[in-house]
């Protein structure tokens, strides 16, 4: 595992909810990074207390997150380690009332 690799993973288990993203909580930089600071919002999650990270910041981590998760695409979410999803799917856990349950959890 490379140094961002190992960035990465500190990122991801060591928060309980970390969320790699385009911008910031308070200023999303793109529609799918600002649908899912809001869909964290509606599951009761204060953004202040989540780790994101702005991957437009860093290069090395805006590619390794893909690399990371074998995901394509940013935004991305963990709870406690796990990859959740990018924010389709968060959609649809969030609807279906997983997703509460998972942060919750």
């Amino acid at each position: 595992m490379d140094a961002t690799q190992q960035r990465i993973d500190g990122l991801v288990k060591g928060n309980d909810i970390t969320l790699f993203m385009k911008g910031t909580a308070s200023f999303p930089q793109c529609g799918f990074s600002g649908r899912a600071i809001q869909i964290l919002k509606a599951c009761g999650v204060d953004t202040k207390t989540i780790q994101t990270v702005n991957v437009l910041e860093d290069q090395e981590v805006r590619q390794g997150i893909k690399e990371y998760s074998n995901w394509p695409t940013i935004p991305q979410l963990y709870v406690k380690g796990e990859f959740i999803g990018g924010s389709d799917i968060m959609m649809e856990m969030y609807e279906s009332g997983e997703l509460e349950t998972v942060i919750k959890s």
